[in-house]
Parts: C-alpha cells; structure tokens; sequence
C-alpha cells in the first residue's frame, strides 16, 4: 500500500487541484504563524489557527495524492 501511494505522489497532479495544494500550504503557514506568534493572542484565535493549520496540511496532501489521467 505505501508503494503503490508513493508511486501515486510521483505522478502529474491537475492544474486545480495544484491551487488547493498552494491554498492548503498557505493555510497552514498562516496558522503555525499566528499560533507560534511571541505576542499575547485571545485564546479563541490561537485555538482557531491551530485548526486552520491542520485543515491546511490536510488538503494539500489530500490534494497531492490526486493524479492527472
């Protein structure tokens, strides 16, 4: 099973699923940045990142296993 998903990451993924790839690294970036911030942040906005981060990397791997036939 893991030979035949990474066979599957190695082959051309579709131009749209490519932009939810980019949206789901954006994401994640913004909210690893927003929870690791040095500064005092409302407990509601740090607890919200950590999930926009998740939801983030989630789609762009979930994206990435899609391939262009």
């Amino acid at each position: 099973m893991i030979k035949e998903t990474l066979e599957r990451v190695k082959k051309p993924t579709p131009d749209y699923f490519k932009k939810v790839i980019n949206i789901g690294i954006t994401l994640g970036v913004i909210g690893t940045a927003i929870a690791a911030a040095p500064i005092a942040l409302p407990a509601v906005l740090v607890t919200v990142s950590g999930y926009m981060a998740t939801a983030g990397i989630i789609a762009a791997a979930v994206a990435k296993t899609t391939v262009d036939k």
